[in-house]
């Protein structure tokens, strides 16, 4: 087994451990506010698709690889990931997790954990912006379980605690994505408390 898959499947499932453990504290709260137009049931929706699309993407084997890294997932999606239709897709896939929310996203994140740990990582797969290997791919699933499950505990006022190899992985996409746009400089004057980032400043 390619170790760096090993740790990628695996940091994975921390990653859909920690949203499985938020979404459960939602208790009554679904209808509360969430994410810019959405409340919480919806982004609890959205975020689900992190589980599903990786699912119905292994039901569309590619024959050849179009984007070869995570980072370059994210910038030729970035034309998709802006139109309304991705927020009509998760208020829609909120409505589809049903009377019991946090039972149906805790067997999602189950099922499609247990799917990852099943696969080798070279895996192609059609995803919306074309071929990709599964390892190529998972990346961009728990960078988007990281920060929406940082949006989801925020939003119920709960420590936005995230896991450690989560945290890192997601990082290292945000560090590829300032590389490659040239945002490097801002984004590290930042971090390092020079000074703030523009307003609506965003690496995706």
């Amino acid at each position: 087994m390619d170790a760096s898959w090993d740790d990628s499947r695996r940091t994975f499932a921390d990653a859909a451990e920690w949203f499985v453990h938020t979404v459960s504290l939602v208790g009554d709260r679904w209808d509360q506010p969430g994410l810019g137009e959405w409340d919480v049931r919806a982004l609890v929706g959205h975020t689900s698709r992190s589980f599903l699309t990786v699912e119905t993407y292994l039901e569309r084997p590619a024959s050849d690889v179009d984007v070869a890294s995570p980072a370059d997932y994210f910038r030729t999606s970035r034309a998709t990931a802006a139109g309304p239709a991705v927020a009509a897709r998760g208020r829609d896939a909120g409505t589809a997790l049903g009377p019991d929310p946090a039972a149906a996203v805790a067997e999602i994140a189950a099922r499609v954990v247990r799917l990852v740990h099943t696969r080798t990582g070279t895996d192609l797969l059609t995803t919306i912006v074309g071929g990709m290997r599964l390892g190529d791919y998972l990346p961009t699933r728990t960078f988007e379980l990281a920060v929406h499950t940082a949006d989801l505990a925020t939003a119920i006022g709960e420590p936005v605690d995230i896991p450690v190899t989560a945290a890192a992985q997601a990082l290292q996409v945000v560090s590829d994505l300032a590389l490659l746009d040239g945002h490097a400089g801002p984004l590290l004057l930042a971090a390092t408390g020079r000074a703030g980032l523009p307003a609506g400043f965003s690496v995706l």
